[in-house]
């Protein structure tokens, strides 16, 4: 994009925002720093956001990251097995590369340089909350937020400590603790960690995986600690520093290489993160300022051969990111804005990178809100400089219509990009250095309202990606610019309470395809229906969990044939109970009716599971 015509936009922006939206500090409800970069009521916040406390988290009894995400709106998920196993997210239809993960606000590194995000990694015990924006949000974040951004926060939110074991099928075992504690009047220090084991089970449908047998356990191995520090030098600024990091070790099944006689069937991967930060806030202007460091080692092998040995593979990645941000309250109005840095690079030696490769991204981005009688209006808009393809910018406008007290409609218009990758770009496996950025346009409209005791939102959206990349297989599989799809989609969802009873659910409908093939891509479910049901009768608290997982396509990729998987309807089962004011127990059925179904073609679910906790708080 040429000079004049990102300066226009960014001025066109700019006179949107100027006197923007007050933040309804007098409201009540959830607070949230994922939509736009700064805490505000997540009522004010005019994109779809689901938020999930831990306390939540406990309720349902997850023990990972994808078994929270699951139960969210717009989300489908693959996975080649239980727990640990490779796994990945499509929000909205998008590709599983095209939703933005971050932790602490800061993008998750790609350890395997693809740029799909497997989640199935990050550890439950280190995970404190969850926000979760449905849509376009590059003109904030940059490359990735096509589908939307989950954003997972570590830091403990209560003083005070919790111990937690949990026992459960296929010889599951995890003990975790966590405590934060004040030191003087200014210092707060927090630690946690936790240690997680499961044989497991054979993951593998078939038990044949590429022509040999394999009938093992596949189980999961996962220690990791956390530890930060915070320090008010005054009333108006705090500093603060964190470190944390995480050991796993997964069994899987693949393919046997009959030429080398080698089955790397296990993955080791070691993670490490250090960041540290500024505050600064006084009256109506805050301002902050955080720098983070990130290295990735990921490891496959044959156990007989070791991680060095025959037939074993390789990813050193490291990433560093700087981020300034800043948020003024203007009366009525506020805006707010910042720059960031970012470096990914993979280290010399690793798999298909004889030489240490790199990239710098740069971006500048401006948001604001404005709110003037019933309507709210927000608008963002956001230049990245990358590199390799130079400038790319960015924008979006959402606006809201309060029309009748109560009611709602809800319209916007967003841009989104995703950036190459590494492997992209520069692995001896069919990279191409003139690779352009993925690139999305989406519609979004809708109603949202409270309708006696249910508050309910109905979105509907049309998303088109251009530019896709995808290897050619009549030049050697070099990537190129080649694809596009078409996303349709709906949803609803609501809450409501009903006597003792409380209700959460949501109901989807996507129709993404390919729109030169018109084929459904891979591994999205066309409907889904998703309800949780809470209730407590006396200290006794229990809930229901169902999901109804609609029929999709997949590809055996044995045969190269497309492959249609069935509809499933899932139910969990849990139930809590306080033996004392700091002890309690806890247990779970999960898949109550053990259904047997895949996510991922090819790969068996854990079928019906039983867990017991133990939770002991101070």
């Amino acid at each position: 994009m040429n000079n004049k015509k990102v300066f226009l936009i960014s001025n066109i922006a700019l006179s949107v925002m100027v006197g923007s939206f007050s933040a309804f500090a007098n409201n009540s409800d959830t607070l949230s720093v994922t939509a736009n970069r700064f805490q505000e009521p997540s009522s004010s916040i005019l994109a779809p956001i689901t938020v999930v406390e831990r306390e939540q988290i406990d309720r349902w009894q997850s023990n990972s990251v994808i078994d929270v995400l699951r139960r969210m709106p717009g989300i489908d998920v693959g996975q080649n097995g239980g727990i640990g196993q490779q796994s990945s997210i499509f929000v909205r239809g998008t590709n599983s590369n095209h939703v933005l993960i971050l932790v602490d606000g800061v993008r998750l590194n790609q350890a395997n340089v693809s740029g799909s995000s497997d989640i199935s990694q990050i550890p439950l015990s280190l995970v404190q909350r969850i926000e979760y924006i449905r849509g376009p949000r590059s003109s904030v974040y940059g490359s990735d937020a096509i589908g939307g951004v989950i954003n997972i926060l570590t830091e403990r939110k209560t003083e005070g400590g919790t111990l937690n074991a949990t026992m459960g099928s296929h010889g599951y075992q995890e003990y975790d603790g966590s405590i934060k504690q004040k030191v003087g009047d200014r210092t707060t220090l927090t630690a946690a960690g936790s240690y997680l084991y499961t044989k497991g089970y054979d993951v593998e449908a078939n038990g044949n995986t590429g022509g040999h047998l394999q009938p093992d356990r596949d189980g999961f191995i996962n220690k990791s600690l956390w530890l930060g520090v915070n320090h008010d030098v005054n009333d108006d600024v705090s500093l603060y520093a964190r470190a944390y990091g995480f050991d796993n070790r997964t069994a899987y099944d693949a393919y046997y290489d009959s030429y080398n006689k080698t089955l790397t069937d296990t993955r080791a991967l070691f993670s490490r993160t250090y960041d540290g930060g500024v505050k600064f806030h006084r009256d109506n202007y805050s301002s902050s300022l955080n720098a983070s460091y990130n290295y990735t080692k990921d490891y496959d092998y044959d156990p007989r051969y070791g991680r060095y040995g025959k037939g074993s593979r390789f990813t050193h990645s490291e990433q560093y990111n700087v981020q300034w941000g800043n948020h003024l309250l203007l009366g009525n109005g506020s805006i707010g804005g910042g720059v960031d840095w970012q470096r990914q690079s993979v280290k010399e030696g690793s798999n298909g990178f004889p030489n240490k490769e790199h990239f710098d991204n740069t971006g500048l981005y401006l948001t604001g809100q404005q709110k003037l009688g019933n309507v709210i209006a927000e608008a963002s808009v956001r230049s990245d400089h990358h590199s390799e393809y130079n400038w790319h910018t960015t924008w979006q406008s959402n606006l809201a219509w309060e029309f009748v007290e109560g009611y709602s409609v809800i319209g916007g218009y967003g841009t989104a990009f995703k950036a190459p990758t590494l492997m992209q770009l520069y692995s001896e496996w069919g990279s191409n250095p003139d690779l352009q950025p993925e690139k999305s346009k989406q519609w979004e409209g809708g109603f949202e309202g409270i309708t006696g005791p249910l508050t309910w939102r109905l979105t509907a959206y049309r998303n088109r990606i251009n530019n896709l990349i995808q290897s050619d297989p009549n030049q050697g599989w070099k990537n190129h610019n080649i694809g596009e799809a078409l996303i349709k989609g709906a949803e609803f969802t609501g809450e409501m309470d009903t006597w003792v009873f409380h209700h959460t659910f949501n109901y989807q409908y996507i129709d993404a395809r390919n729109k030169e093939t018109h084929q459904r891509l891979d591994r999205r479910a066309r409907q889904q229906l998703k309800y949780q049901l809470d209730w407590q009768v006396e200290k006794l608290d229990m809930g229901v969990t169902y999901q109804y997982i609609g029929q999709r396509t997949d590809k055996d990729y044995g045969t190269n044939e497309n492959v249609s998987l069935g509809g499933v309807s899932i139910w969990d089962l849990t139930a809590s109970y306080p033996i004392t004011s700091h002890l309690s127990i806890r247990g779970r059925i999960a898949n109550l009716f053990d259904k047997d179904y895949e996510t991922a073609y090819g790969y068996r679910t854990p079928g019906r599971e039983y867990f017991l906790t133990g939770s002991y708080n101070f």
